[in-house]
């Protein structure tokens, strides 16, 4: 019989997401005519930007044509598409990111768990918590943990609260980690890191030659000019981290599917007493087991950055931060103790009555016949808050906050 990775088992019973799925469907199939409004997964619902819908239009009639189509093309991606990226979200704010040091993906959840694949498993890993699971559960998968205690935690993993008793701010560690996962805007928590806290995060990383994981995913719904939108804003970061983004938040493209990720040429790592860059392996790994995001969606993201499609993008990203303000000002109102949705898309709510995430989550469900995500899902220290999306229509997130508020 074949063997399977039975790393997988040590995973939790369900992934967060296919969970609030399952208890989901469940409800429907015994109400059925419940009007449910989903503030839970951080799905676009906004039509994709008219100027990308326009270029991937053009591209598709390119492929019609003998001298347009395109067949493969390149792993990393096409130059056009990394050279206006690097123009626009790095050269422009004063990172020293060159187009070759960018690779297009089909996602930055794909990305965040691939680079794994270039990194030893002997590496000593410090997670935010709570935390964007796939952070966790691939170093699951990947066999770079143990089991998990009671509350969710693996042994072999270090986490680092982030909560409303430290401001959500993570607290650099006095012992020396490998690598570090970070997210700003925070998912779940819609934190932000001051450029100040950044500042310390590189110098941390580069005393004790650690690798930082900046996930920037949220980087567009930044309102405080004075918040850095990336890692590389901050002097040194070149030297220790690299950075995930992604299309699928401003542009709509969570359907769609298109990504980036820097790796600087100047990161190194080591190989035994060799000294290795990162550039070099994630490149071969692209060239082996990636063939590359399509013409047609790279056209399409190459739109975000032209004239029309940076006040598309602004308007659909004012948007879902208006719906942000709207979940902050009705809950705030209504007496819950609300974090977050002033500088990204989700709000955190402290669960009221002592009530545990799920309870609050099927009590919504039930009661409201809202759907919202369970604080505890991303960590031990989640539990007891509880996250709702700004995705949605206007109309959905005016009658959920109705609804929600009833119930206070």
């Amino acid at each position: 019989m074949v063997k399977v990775n039975a790393d997988y088992l040590k995973l939790k019973a369900g992934y967060l997401f296919p969970e609030i799925s399952r208890r989901i469907t469940e409800f429907s199939s015994k109400n059925p005519n419940a009007d449910l409004i989903r503030l839970g997964i951080g799905d676009v619902t906004e039509p994709l930007p008219l100027a990308c819908r326009e270029a991937m239009k053009a591209a598709i009639e390119e492929m019609g044509t003998e001298d347009g189509f395109r067949g493969y093309g390149p792993e990393q991606g096409y130059k056009w598409l990394r050279e206006i990226i690097s123009e626009n979200d790095y050269i422009s704010r004063g990172c020293e990111i060159s187009a070759e040091e960018i690779f297009v993906s089909d996602g930055s959840k794909c990305d965040s768990s691939n680079i794994l694949d270039i990194l030893g498993k002997e590496n000593k890993i410090a997670v935010t918590d709570p935390v964007y699971p796939v952070y966790v559960d691939t170093n699951v998968m990947t066999g770079r943990t143990g089991e998990a205690n009671s509350v969710g935690e693996y042994k072999g993993l270090s986490y680092i609260p982030i909560n409303s008793e430290n401001g959500f701010e993570a607290a650099i560690p006095k012992e020396k980690y490998d690598l570090i996962y970070l997210c700003f805007p925070n998912n779940p928590t819609g934190a932000v890191a001051t450029k100040e806290q950044l500042v310390s995060w590189v110098k941390y990383a580069k005393e004790n030659n650690s690798l930082i994981l900046f996930d920037a995913a949220y980087e567009a719904f930044i309102k405080d000019e004075s918040i850095p939108h990336s890692i590389f804003e901050i002097e040194g970061a070149r030297d220790c981290a690299i950075e995930f983004r992604s299309f699928s938040k401003n542009a709509g493209f969570t359907g769609t599917r298109c990504a980036f990720t820097v790796i600087p040429k100047s990161l190194k790592g080591k190989a035994g007493i060799e000294t290795v860059d990162l550039w070099s392996l994630w490149n071969r790994r692209q060239s082996t087991k990636f063939n590359g995001v399509s013409y047609v969606v790279q056209r399409g993201a190459e739109a975000v950055y032209s004239k029309e499609g940076k006040i598309q993008i602004k308007k659909l990203v004012s948007f879902y931060m208006d719906n942000a303000e709207i979940i902050k000002a009705n809950l705030t109102a209504a007496g819950f103790e609300v974090f977050g949705a002033i500088n990204a898309p989700y709000a955190w709510i402290k669960t009221p009555k002592n009530m545990s995430s799920w309870d609050f989550f099927d009590f919504l469900l039930e009661k409201a016949n809202v759907v919202g995500t369970p604080g505890s899902g991303f960590g031990a220290a989640g539990e007891g808050y509880f996250r709702l999306s700004a995705f949605n229509s206007r109309e959905n997130v005016e009658k959920a906050m109705q609804r929600i508020v009833k119930l206070k």
